[in-house]
């Protein structure tokens, strides 16, 4: 599907009336590295839509995109992070715990948001296992791809792709937009 408008609505801390308004869902999570914004920026084609920074774990809050006037993009505070208090990590574990397990919200998709060059990490798996739980439709996007040595890409696909629990893994550069289309017509569609 083409995209040919995105727009920022709002950053959220709880429930929002806006959010039961009809429109489909679909929530990006991911560490707090795992370019989370970036791929935002590339999916939608709008440059700085979604802020980035060189410093993870700023995202404290839901931020909320209109895609087509049509869907909403929820963009989750990144999990992991190193830095912050404990009160900090907590407030952000609840608000992704309450809008996606909590809130009644039903999301179309869930893209869970992996480094590639890493691999999915232990907090990946947590999040991948939790979501199964709860019986979410994850896409997992493999994302940053290009940093991925082309002697490696194959095993380290290969792993990514067992540890996918049986989901749909889409390989992405948000540098090199490998993997937009598909990605695009699998949140999006109207299916």
């Amino acid at each position: 599907m083409k995209i040919s408008s995105a727009k920022f609505i709002k950053g959220m801390v709880g429930p929002d009336p806006l959010m039961k308004d009809g429109k489909p869902q679909v929530a990006i999570i991911g560490r707090s590295n795992s370019g989370k914004s970036s791929l935002i920026n590339s999916l939608v084609g709008v440059e700085g839509l979604a802020r980035t920074s060189a410093y993870p774990g700023l995202t404290r809050e839901l931020n909320l995109f209109l895609i087509n006037k049509s869907f909403y993009l929820v963009d989750l505070p990144g999990y992991g992070f190193a830095k912050g208090s404990m009160e900090d990590k907590e407030k952000i574990h609840s608000l992704i715990g309450g809008y996606l397990f909590e809130s009644g919200y039903v999301q179309k998709r869930v893209v869970l948001v992996i480094d590639s060059a890493i691999g999915m990490t232990e907090s990946d798996l947590e999040m991948l296992g939790e979501l199964t739980r709860e019986k979410k439709h994850v896409v997992i996007v493999a994302n940053k791809i290009d940093k991925i040595k082309k002697s490696d890409y194959a095993r380290q696909m290969r792993l990514i792709q067992d540890q996918a629990q049986g989901n749909k893994v889409i390989p992405y550069s948000s540098f090199t937009r490998i993997g937009q289309p598909q990605l695009s017509d699998e949140l999006f569609s109207q299916d």
